[in-house]
């Protein structure tokens, strides 16, 4: 089968390879997919980048989550049929023609099913249910800072806040994101290019603070985000995308370190807040039961209209570049999907 192979670490032009690669086997407790679809995700970026300390050794397949049908199921799944379709969250080998995971990450779609819309639903929107409803377990009326909210993640998590009824300040880069936000609904859109979006959202709340906060960039924008919330406010980081910018070398580990500044538990205790960090690939392999009440809870909700993935663009497998730098250039707009 055809596989796209990250075979060094660097810019995407010259980090991946098409090779033919032996098909994965299909242990009992699995079920083997023909990909029709798969996501990126920022992770993806810092794994071609040697900058994610979970990827595999090179040379390796990246890739989160797919869509196509089912070729095969193990002797252990029960509730799947050959040529079902299906979102499968992978936990790596995704970037392939065929991939082979545990059907606990998988979820049954509908027959007519939008397949580049589904890519948004595996870890995109696992990651904001997760972390919005079984970790932070949201409140009507919670104001609630998303940040990098036009994404992936921060389209799921709006999505998700403006369903529990919290009002929403959203983050964005450029003016175009800026208008994205007004049409999910975004309370408060404000962008952080020209505006400190501190100073904002002071001005905005008064005397008040924040409730909850979502950041997946870290670094400094942890602590000045941490430094909003209020007594009983609770926070979830899921990334370091600031750590994207750097090289990776000593000085710059503890340039973000220092970023995100000194954090113990008195403190936490004496103000009543709550830091949690959030990782799905954890999350898939330790805790499946988890990530399956996830799928199902996303998918359930997005056949009700009420979560909306927004695709920002299909690139075909041979144009796994374009995707990247799409993504890492921070243009897009919701979700980035590469199509066999």
């Amino acid at each position: 089968m055809k596989a796209i192979v990250l075979v060094r670490d660097g810019a995407p032009s010259e980090a991946f390879e098409f090779q033919d690669v032996d098909m994965p086997i299909c242990s009992p407790t699995q079920v083997m997919i023909k990909v029709s679809h798969f996501g990126l995700n920022y992770a993806d970026i810092m794994a071609r980048k040697g900058l994610y300390n979970d990827r595999p050794e090179l040379p390796c397949v990246l890739g989160y989550e797919v869509v196509g049908k089912i070729t095969e199921v193990g002797s252990e799944v029960h509730g799947f049929e050959i040529d079902d379709l299906v979102l499968g969250f992978t936990l790596f080998g995704g970037y392939a023609e065929y991939c082979a995971t545990e059907a606990m990450g998988v979820v049954k779609l509908g027959a007519d099913t939008n397949e580049a819309e589904a890519t948004a639903l595996g870890t995109q929107y696992c990651t904001a249910w997760y972390s919005a409803c079984m970790m932070m377990n949201l409140q009507k009326g919670d104001r609630v800072l998303v940040h990098a909210a036009a994404g992936g993640v921060g389209t799921a998590l709006v999505q998700i806040a403006k369903m529990k009824g919290c009002e929403v300040f959203g983050t964005a880069s450029a003016p175009e994101k800026l208008d994205y936000l007004k049409e999910i609904d975004v309370d408060h859109p404000i962008n952080y290019k020209t505006q400190d979006f501190t100073a904002e959202i002071k001005r905005i709340l008064g005397k008040d603070r924040l409730d909850v906060a979502f950041d997946p960039i870290g670094g400094s924008n942890y602590k000045k985000t941490n430094a909003l919330l209020g007594s009983g406010g609770r926070m979830v980081t899921f990334g370091a995308s600031e750590w994207s910018a750097s090289k990776g070398g000593i000085l710059d580990k503890i340039k973000l370190a220092f970023g995100f500044g000194f954090m113990h538990p008195i403190g936490l205790l004496m103000k009543s807040k709550s830091v949690i960090g959030v990782n799905m690939l954890r999350i898939g392999e330790n805790k499946p039961t988890y990530l399956q009440t996830c799928m199902k809870e996303v998918y359930d909700h997005y056949q009700k209209g009420v979560l909306k993935p927004k695709v920002d663009s299909i690139h075909s497998a041979t144009e796994i570049d374009k995707a990247h730098q799409r993504l890492e250039g921070r243009k897009s707009i919701g979700k980035v999907v590469v199509k066999w």
